[in-house]
């Protein structure tokens, strides 16, 4: 409890030195909140006296920054502050962060009232009615300066933020539609004029990415979904288009209007809205939000540029404008309000998605990723499938407990009451409805069927547009093993010829990438295979951009970390690789005592070394190779990592070697295989790659089998060994690390007693090897959670939830 007590204490004390101002603020921020009582639910006769609206005191445009409307306020503000002061302290300094933050919020406070007063005095009724309300909250000038430091952010994260910023204002403004919402959008306003004339710097203007047209594109759809559920998730809209959200996200109706419509004559609606009023409260929200969900998914799939999902999204587009047309064309027939406002109300839901589809037609070409025929072919089996499924357990589970109805429906009527099933509660009032569930049975089976279908739809979208479609074929893979025989590379060349690798040609088809894509990370493995390896990765990049992924290259020796640095990427360090230098080896002196006692005791006991080819290897052979590496994985009670860590299956390869302790009953005690390094078409060296020991054999088998396979190897004429890299071990080369390399290194402190990687390095040091570094590259900083993702699962391919529990608790425990 201490030690963690001082890591938070150590972590608060880092934050206060680093941004002194915003602590202190956040300090005074919440203990002024807590002893005006204005940290529970909203206080509106405090919210009187220091908020700021049109008909209030100057004063109140500072005092209302010391405030938030409620607890959730607090939070929100909080999170901000803490983000973006931090930043803004870190670059401009405590003073001209200050300054910058109460010139935004006094400047977004003023230019609010005045939109207000003028909208008031052209008979808005929507911002005449904000004229008696009143806001507070830190929030307007937190706004203002995120928006004002994009001006010292590099290109790629100064237009994320300011697309993202802008879009949530806009749509809070346009459907919450509070005083709060408009002075948060004028604070922002204020902070881009602000860092537009103080902060600006004359820089060359970047073009545009394709990768950012797609999240451009993507955005414009999401938001298009966001504002109605906004509007249908606050609990009292007030916007100008929060009457908008019923065509978008259609709720549930109101009991009192279901009771007006009941005491009337209209004995159908009466029964619809009944039935729409007795749905659960989840089914009815997921089922109502489905439209918005659905923009979202296929936003995801237009950020990833697929193709499908651009085609799907243009016919949503069009039948959300033909009924947006039909629901305005109604609702204008009767005005209630004066012709600036309907101009707006019903204006903009109309253009809206004419101009979304308007840029969906223009940037076609910028989603061009087709799904393969096999896949296509998946997921419509997979979908009719579920419709089948779920409409026969509907219509004859119904059958079976059609006492659960009301009235009680024979098979016809549950068959032709299946299509409503698949919709929106709230639009169920558009078709004949005849009886109602109650009973568990019956209303599972009533509210649930088109919710599970809705949600494997979505699920299958999204893995659409996730899934990266192997494509290399074999041809590609024997190209890939001959430019690693031609040009050999670093001491993990060879592993760019495993299996679950894809492969990335140069134009020439000199040069190859070998990759893996997790996660929609394509990992690397090892340095680029050919020459020219700078203009190879750059040509991947683009490829990646292409596919919607985010390049990484793993394992990549210090030249080329060296080679992209001028692209930007940033690298650090995941393993050392050791190389024994063969030329030079002799086991004398006091170093090597270890490894001689090993030979020498192996030589007593009988054991020797023996080289074979597993796949060549007698039956009696293999079959033990394959029962000690199945205990070695039994001991260990954690699944068997992958990617640059090769298994029994990696054994096969052409050109793998695998060296055996064998005693004189020809029991074997342990094995290694040897990965052949390639230089112009000759073998200079191995890889040290899989290691296994029989439980109760020699103890030195490691030892034994390593060493005698350097004298071998080196009266063959080979020039190096590999022992390979233990990932998340280092050498401490006296080199101040940065966050990224420290949290790293804590990774691998937690791992240690579970996979021991520093425990194999240092017994990689018994063999005096020199020490090669081996870096990750990557071009964006912001995808580095989704790359620790990525490279988790690529060494844990086949962990099962219970494993990675497992794993989790043994850390825990042992760590």
């Amino acid at each position: 409890m201490s030690t963690q007590l001082d890591r938070i204490t150590s972590l608060a004390g880092r934050l206060f030195r680093t941004a002194p101002l915003t602590c202190v603020y956040l300090i005074a921020f919440w203990t002024v909140g807590a002893l005006t009582g204005a940290l529970g639910s909203q206080n509106d006769d405090l919210l009187a006296r220091i908020g700021f609206g049109p008909d209030s005191p100057l004063w109140t445009s500072l005092s209302s920054a010391l405030w938030a409307m409620d607890l959730t306020g607090y939070v929100a503000t909080t999170v901000l502050l803490l983000v973006f002061g931090t930043l803004a302290e870190r670059e401009l300094g405590a003073l001209r962060t200050a300054a910058i933050f109460l010139a935004s919020h006094v400047l977004g406070v003023f230019l609010g009232q005045g939109v207000v007063l003028l909208g008031s005095d052209l008979g808005w009724s929507w911002l005449n009615s904000l004229t008696v309300s009143v806001a507070a909250g830190p929030s307007i000038g937190g706004v203002g300066l995120a928006l004002a430091l994009t001006f010292r952010m590099p290109v790629l994260w100064r237009r994320r933020v300011r697309l993202m910023t802008a879009l949530s204002l806009v749509v809070l403004v346009l459907y919450s539609g509070w005083l709060e919402d408009l002075l948060r959008l004028t604070g922002g306003v204020a902070g881009l004029l602000i860092g537009l004339l103080f902060l600006r710097r004359d820089v060359a203007r970047t073009p545009e990415t394709l990768a950012e047209k797609r999240v451009l594109v993507a955005l414009l759809v999401a938001a298009s979904a966001l504002g109605p559920v906004v509007a249908m998730m606050s609990p009292s809209p007030n916007g100008p288009l929060s009457w908008f959200s019923d065509v978008v996200a259609v709720a549930q109706p109101a009991r009192e209007d279901v009771d007006i419509a009941c005491a009337s004559e209209a004995a159908e609606q009466c029964r619809a809205m009944l039935i729409q009023l007795s749905y659960g409260r989840f089914p009815a929200l997921v089922m109502s939000l489905l439209p918005a969900l659905l923009l979202l998914v296929l936003a995801e799939g237009l950020r990833r540029g697929r193709r499908f999902a651009w085609w799907s999204a243009l016919g949503v587009t069009v039948a959300y404008a033909a009924v947006t047309g039909w629901y305005v064309a109604e609702a204008a027939r009767f005005p209630d309000s004066g012709e600036l406002e309907v101009g707006f109300s019903y204006g903009v839901p109309i253009l809206a998605p004419l101009a979304i589809t308007l840029v969906l037609l223009l940037t076609r070409k910028y989603f061009t990723l087709r799904l393969p025929r096999h896949a296509i072919r998946k997921f419509w089996r997979f979908t009719l499938g579920s419709v089948g499924l779920l409409s026969a357990l509907y219509v004859f589970g119904g059958c079976l407990v059609r006492d659960q109805f009301t009235p009680q429906p024979g098979f016809l009527q549950l068959l032709a009451d299946l299509p409503t099933r698949f919709l929106p509660p709230g639009y169920l009032g558009l078709v004949p409805l005849h009886f109602q569930a109650h009973g568990f049975v019956g209303t599972l089976l009533f509210e649930y069927t088109g919710v599970v279908f809705w949600l494997i739809v979505l699920a299958g979208l999204l893995m659409a547009s996730w899934r990266a479609w192997p494509s290399s074929s074999e041809e590609e893979a024997a190209r890939a093993r001959e430019l690693v025989r031609r040009h050999g590379g670093s001491s993990l060349s060879y592993m760019t010829t495993w299996r679950g690798n894809q492969y990335w040609f140069t134009p020439d088809g000199e040069t190859v990438i070998a990759y893996r894509v997790v996660a929609t990370i394509a990992l690397t493995v090892g340095d680029p295979i050919g020459p020219g390896r700078i203009d190879a990765v750059r040509g991947f990049a683009e490829f990646c951009q292409e596919n919607g992924w985010t390049p990484c290259l793993y394992s990549i020796s210090a030249e080329t970390r060296d080679e992209v640095a001028p692209l930007g990427w940033p690298a650090v360090q995941v393993a050392e690789d050791t190389v024994i230098d063969l030329d030079t080896l002799a086991f004398t002196g006091k170093k090597w005592q270890d490894v001689r006692t090993a030979l020498n005791k192996a030589g007593k006991e009988g054991i020797t070394a023996e080289w074979c080819t597993y796949a060549d290897a007698p039956f009696a052979i293999s079959d033990q190779i394959r029962s000690i590496s199945a205990e070695w994985v039994a001991d260990k009670g954690l699944p068997e990592m992958g990617f640059t860590l090769g298994g029994l299956e990696e054994l096969t390869g052409d050109g793998v070697r695998c060296l055996l302790a064998i005693d004189a009953d020809r029991t074997v005690h342990g094995i290694t295989s040897w990965l052949p390094v390639y230089a112009d078409g000759e073998v200079v060296g191995y890889t040290l790659d899989f290691m296994r020991r029989r439980a109760n054999g020699f103890r030195g088998t490691m030892e034994f089998l390593i060493a005698s396979a350097a004298l071998e190897l080196k009266n063959e004429g080979v020039r190096f060994l590999s022992l390979s890299g233990a990932p998340l071990a280092r050498l401490d080369r006296g080199e101040r690390p940065r966050l990224l390399q420290r949290v790293l290194d804590v990774t691998g402190h937690v791992m240690e007693p579970v996979y021991g990687f520093r425990s194999l390095f240092a017994f990689k040091a018994k063999f005096q090897p020199a020490y090669r570094p081996m870096y990750m590259a990557y071009p964006d900083a912001a995808a580095l959670p989704r790359i620790a993702n990525a490279v988790s699962r690529a060494y844990l391919p086949h962990v099962t939830p219970r494993q990675g529990f497992r794993l989790a608790a043994r850390m825990i425990d042992r760590s």
